[in-house]
């Protein structure tokens, strides 16, 4: 395949300063070079797109977790393709494979960046595998199984309830039982909550009145289990209403990822002591293993109907830097991905 075939890659060419910017990015196209022994090459169906990766673009970024991302290097990503060509014994052509890579067309890998074959259900759209049923839904799922553990009843708050993990936390937590409340940024999507995803209450965080009122109102007896992807000030208000024995689950912040400067809280943590509260952080990473146990229960509640699939899908990788940005605009609905034509 290789030889006259050129690879569409999204560069990063500027560290974002606050919020990403399309000018932050580029489409370039490369020659793609041979494989070597032990590699294959993939043909990306999807790329996702996770705001979680904004924070590797600062410079100097580095965490231990994922190195910084370099000017004029292709951005990191998870990406979603098929083999087409392998000189690897443990990938063969027509497997469909999910990996830790580069927003681009055309992947050369060798299996070793968090790496996953899938067995794609034919009733099931492809996209899912990066979405509610690949490393987003299972955020969703083991850190409400391990750290929510919500039980029949109680008040379930989910921060960015509109968003890729958010969306399938707040469904999650309706299906073992909660009393869910879901807050995002606007009354649409507030509407969109309650009536495509069944949460029992919406809040605005950004109407009149303020988070504190809402919370009083929508959790007046308080919160058992806060499933929070923003942190900062949001964070803070919400520890101001748990209940006794609350546990708080840090999944994401992306109030700070773009921050230029260091952003306010929480600063309550007495809360956690005076309401015997917990609170824990967690990577779906920690849980390879049991990904596959996971994916089948996620799958069966998804073609009952117990689960829907909140979508946001670009068609074509030179909309892939508009489509992020929009992410960070609250211009998406669930999980945003971009869907790739056929190399030229």
């Amino acid at each position: 395949m290789q030889g006259a075939v050129r690879n569409r890659q999204v560069i990063l060419r500027a560290h974002p300063h606050g919020q990403p910017r399309e000018s932050d990015f580029d489409c370039v196209a490369s020659p793609l070079r041979s494989l070597e022994l032990g590699e294959f090459l993939l043909r990306n169906r999807y790329l996702s797109l996770d705001a979680g990766f904004r924070q590797w673009m600062n410079e100097g970024s580095g965490d231990g977790y994922l190195p910084a991302m370099q000017l004029g290097q292709p951005v990191m990503g998870l990406v979603l393709g098929e083999v087409v060509e392998s000189r690897h014994p443990d990938y063969s052509i027509g497997d469909v494979v999910m990996c830790r890579s580069r927003w681009e067309e055309l992947t050369i890998a060798d299996g070793a960046d968090y790496v996953s074959v899938i067995q794609p259900d034919p009733e099931v759209p492809l996209s899912c595998y990066l979405g509610i049923l690949g490393p987003t839904g299972l955020t969703a799922y083991f850190g409400l199984r391990d750290i929510g553990k919500v039980r029949r009843g109680e008040t379930v708050l989910i921060s960015a309830a509109a968003g890729a993990v958010g969306s399938v936390a707040a469904q999650l937590a309706r299906i073992q039982g909660g009393r869910v409340v879901g807050m995002t940024s606007s009354g649409e999507k507030c509407r969109w909550l309650r009536d495509a995803l069944g949460v029992d209450a919406a809040i605005d965080y950004r109407a009149a009145g303020g988070l504190d009122a809402a919370l009083r109102e929508h959790c007046p007896g308080g919160v058992d289990v806060y499933f929070d992807n923003v942190g900062g000030e949001i964070l803070d208000t919400v520890m101001a209403h748990l209940r006794e024995r609350a546990r708080v689950v840090l999944c994401g912040a992306v109030s700070t990822y773009g921050a230029t400067a260091p952003v306010p809280g929480p600063r309550n943590m007495f809360k956690l002591i005076t309401q015997r509260a917990t609170m824990a952080g967690f990577m779906v990473t920690d849980y390879v293993g049991e990904y596959p146990q996971a994916i089948e229960q996620m799958t069966a509640w998804l073609k009952s109907g117990q689960l829907a699939n909140a979508e946001d899908v670009v068609l074509g990788i030179e909309n892939t830097a508009a489509a992020f940005c929009r992410m960070f605009a609250s211009g998406n609905r669930g999980k945003s991905v971009v869907r790739l034509q056929e190399p030229a």
